[in-house]
């Protein structure tokens, strides 16, 4: 904690902007971690294995309540919406997946560029207090008395330094954690793909009475 005071008092007014981005940048961090992995994320191949089973035995209605259970999740809305259409036209069907996955998708990436923006914010403005530090310095070199010189240049180089340490000190964290935030809201929107196509398969399969036990499509003859 002393060292945290003693660098805000010799960083200068540059380490207010950048503290103002690390509580930003871990405020937003904390709201999309907690609600890309405990909210938004499920097993994907655990949660259709269940709705393709009760696609199979023909309890749709079945189906759907365990996706309402799930409200939350993003392949479990997804899901639903065809569901609710299965005694639907295949068109209707697609139309209505396509039309969550639209609804699903901006609450998975929301407010993510903020993330990179803090980062970068954060980097560029250690940047500009290291110059100002620099400038600072040279002028200390320049103009300044011999007894006041060796003072001021220590407060320009503590300046530069202490704002390069801030800014990199939060960007790095920042970026990584918007890293793994984003490999996770990826790895769901590829499970949303990958079995609200298959759900589709199963729902038209199964309303031209194609459906095998396997759940997929028959081979027409």
């Amino acid at each position: 904690m002393a060292f945290f005071i003693d660098a805000m008092q010799k960083g200068g007014p540059f380490m207010w902007p950048i503290l103002a981005c690390a509580i930003f940048g871990a405020a937003i961090s904390a709201e999309r971690i907690y609600y890309i992995f405990f909210r938004a994320d499920i097993n994907g191949t655990a949660f259709f294995a269940q709705i393709q089973k009760l696609i199979m035995a023909n309890n749709i209605d079945r189906a759907i309540k365990l996706c309402t259970a799930e409200p939350n999740r993003a392949l479990a809305r997804v899901l639903k919406a065809g569901l609710s259409r299965a005694n639907r036209s295949e068109g209707e069907i697609q139309a209505a997946v396509d039309e969550s996955v639209l609804e699903v998708y901006p609450t998975l990436s929301k407010r993510m560029p903020y993330l990179s923006m803090i980062a970068n914010v954060a980097t560029l403005t250690g940047l500009l207090g290291t110059i100002q530090g620099l400038i600072a310095a040279f002028e200390a070199v320049a103009h300044a008395s011999a007894e006041t010189k060796q003072t001021l240049l220590a407060s320009g180089i503590s300046v530069a330094m202490f704002t390069t340490l801030a800014g990199l000190v939060v960007a790095i964290p920042v970026l990584v954690v918007s890293s793994i935030i984003q490999g996770r809201i990826t790895k769901i929107q590829d499970d949303v793909d990958q079995y609200a196509t298959k759900t589709v398969n199963l729902l038209t399969a199964r309303r031209r009475g194609t459906l095998d036990k396997e759940g997929g499509a028959e081979a027409s003859a």
